[in-house]
């Protein structure tokens, strides 16, 4: 069941990612000139205000210098970059392992 799960997370993410990275891929075609959009940027266009809520979330909760460190340099980052990670790690967790058949294996 928890595997199933994560794969369908797994899913979803190489969803969003290949949505991120075709609209990332017409704009270069449009300027004429790669073009990678932050992940910050992309959640700023669909909802700023989830934005802002989780930025005080992880301030208040966890700590300022998580924010600054580790989760601004992952928002920085092209978002389909972040979305196809997560995807890969997604995948790895609810991969199910072949088990060998017969006695020599």
């Amino acid at each position: 069941m928890f595997r199933f799960v994560f794969r369908l997370a797994a899913l979803v993410a190489l969803s969003v990612s290949v949505i991120m990275a075709v609209i990332d891929a017409t704009r270069s075609v449009a300027a004429s000139a790669l073009v990678m959009t932050p992940l910050n940027t992309s959640w700023l266009a669909v909802s700023p205000d989830t934005r802002s809520t989780f930025e005080s979330f992880v301030r208040d909760k966890a700590s300022p210098l998580l924010w600054d460190g580790a989760i601004a340099w992952v928002l920085n980052q092209p978002g389909f970059a972040v979305f196809a990670v997560l995807a890969f790690v997604l995948y790895m967790i609810g991969y199910r392992r072949e088990r060998p058949s017969g006695r020599f294996a």
